[in-house]
């Protein structure tokens, strides 16, 4: 099924353009939105997941739930469909305002996007979390060392962006 979005100035404001995100190549002034989801148990330790080796891009490589905001759909409404998705666990009852966003401009790709960050605390464990295939590999709760390490090797993406987000809600 062809996923649509919905492209944005970089204000946010709807641009009234609909346009399939496979492909998307768009220009200046042109933006998509992404969701990225900071999923922190009783320990304080995060929730990740490792990439599917078939992905196009960064295949096994350790990241957050995030994706796409489809054609209609709002941030906080696309973040709770991508947790749902990828790791089959519910946020529609937490507080969902992201505690930081950015905004990447590469118009040689085309690649325009601002990201939302939501940081969720839920009482949860390994058990508890339902990947998706197509999505993941494989999933653990790492300290923020370990999420380090795995940056300092070059395999964990989003990594100074999450790291800022952390940084402006005071956890690092």
């Amino acid at each position: 099924m062809e996923e649509l979005i919905d492209l944005y100035d970089a204000d946010r404001r709807p641009l009234g353009v609909t346009i399939p995100r496979e492909g998307a190549f768009l220009r200046e002034g042109q933006f998509m939105l992404y969701v990225l989801a900071i999923v922190e148990d009783a320990e304080g330790r995060y929730l990740i997941t490792q990439r599917s080796l078939d992905k196009h891009w960064a295949a096994g490589w350790w990241e957050v739930t995030g994706g796409g905001v489809l054609s209609g759909e709002t941030s906080a409404r696309a973040v709770v469909r991508e947790v749902g998705e990828e790791v089959g666990l519910d946020v529609s009852g937490e507080p969902l305002e992201p505690v930081y966003a950015y905004k990447n401009i590469d118009l040689e790709s085309g690649d325009n996007y601002i990201v939302d960050i939501y940081h969720f605390h839920l009482d949860i464990r390994e058990s508890d979390v339902t990947l998706q295939d197509s999505e993941a590999i494989g999933c653990k709760f790492a300290t923020w060392d370990e999420i380090c390490a795995l940056a300092d090797q070059g395999v964990f993406l989003h990594f100074s962006r999450l790291k800022q987000a952390l940084e402006g809600e005071g956890v690092l």
